[in-house]
């Protein structure tokens, strides 16, 4: 988990070779998909203590909110 972390860390530094080096450091596949599902998991609990939603309402809100995100281009423009 603690490598998934520095993964996105140090993507939203701007340092993508970074990024990538740490991606390619994981073992395996199996790996780096336990962690990311670690890091999710811990950062869906974090909003759902704030927020006080239940974690299907809360998994609910944030899939609608990617799904809205994802038909827009990086920096949050509009489609043209």
């Amino acid at each position: 988990m603690q490598r998934a972390a520095g993964v996105v860390a140090t993507r939203h530094r701007g340092d993508l070779d970074g990024a990538e080096a740490l991606l390619a450091a994981f073992p395996t596949a199996q790996a780096r998909t336990l962690g990311f599902y670690l890091l999710a998991d811990l950062a869906l609990g974090l909003l759902r203590a704030q927020s006080g939603q239940s974690m299907d309402e809360l998994i609910r809100e944030r899939s609608l909110h990617l799904a809205t995100a994802a038909g827009r281009p990086p920096g949050g423009g509009e489609r043209r």
